[in-house]
């Protein structure tokens, strides 16, 4: 998810099933949209630029996001942090390009096309639109190829990446209550470590008395203890239960 400085003049609907795009080095505008952006980053990119660049996920917080909690917001977000120069580039980018970019962000493979995702009724089911991110400096609108929505979200691997993150876009998109004062600020501090530090979460599950409180299956407990996919979603089912009070845990036995 980004959010370009004057999103009326940025964001245009698609107007058309095709467009327009290509983007390669020898481009005048090549890695000219990976600086001061607001990249709000989701559970399952930290995931993967964590472990591509073989650092724990409260090393990587602390080292390249920053935390939002601005008015408005139900839940603390996250935000890739950019570098503290005039360019205000990603730090991640060179001249040549990404450095990470089988790992990049879902919102990088994604440009320059937009998606807003909304779950009708609370469900599970997701209804999507999609726009163009049309940024000024970008030339890659001028190229020759050609490409559906369809054949770039495929080409781009973002179809991957929104089954990953939709679990978690219906958590932050919830209008269900999450309670007020002690309750309130308890969902939060669990819902930024189970969303954000997968590392910290397991911790949690296998250093509490988790286990003994809840019915988990001994080969789920044993994919939670290597698997950080299979801990992530698990992360979401906890956070379905313990903020909204749904019944994805099973309590265990007296």
């Amino acid at each position: 998810m980004t959010e370009p400085a004057d999103n009326k003049e940025v964001f245009k609907p698609l107007s058309e099933e095709h467009f327009h795009f290509n983007c390669y080095p020898e481009i005048a505008c090549f890695t000219k949209c990976c600086a001061k952006l607001r990249l709000i980053l989701t559970p399952y990119d930290i995931l993967r630029i964590k472990n591509r660049l073989g650092i724990s996920s409260s090393k990587f917080l602390d080292l390249y996001t920053d935390t939002l909690f601005e008015e408005g917001l139900r839940f603390p977000l996250v935000r890739l942090k950019m570098t503290p120069d005039e360019q205000g580039r990603c730090p991640f980018v060179t001249e040549k390009g990404c450095t990470i970019y089988e790992d990049r962000p879902g919102a990088c493979r994604l440009y320059p096309i937009g998606r807003a995702s909304t779950f009708p009724g609370g469900g599970d089911k997701t209804r999507e639109k999609f726009f163009i991110v049309a940024e000024s400096h970008c030339l890659g609108f001028k190229e020759e190829k050609v490409w559906t929505i369809d054949q770039w979200l495929t080409h781009e691997g973002v179809d991957h990446y929104n089954a990953m993150n939709d679990p978690w876009v219906r958590i932050v998109t919830s209008s269900k209550p999450l309670g007020t004062g002690k309750e309130l600020t308890q969902k939060l501090k669990m819902f930024f470590m189970a969303s954000y530090n997968l590392d910290r979460f397991r911790t949690f599950l296998f250093q509490s008395p988790f286990f003994e409180r809840f019915e988990v299956d001994s080969e789920v407990k044993e994919m939670l203890a290597h698997d950080d996919v299979a801990l992530m979603h698990f992360g979401f089912d906890w956070l379905r239960f313990s903020l909204f009070g749904e019944k994805t845990m099973t309590l265990a036995a007296p």
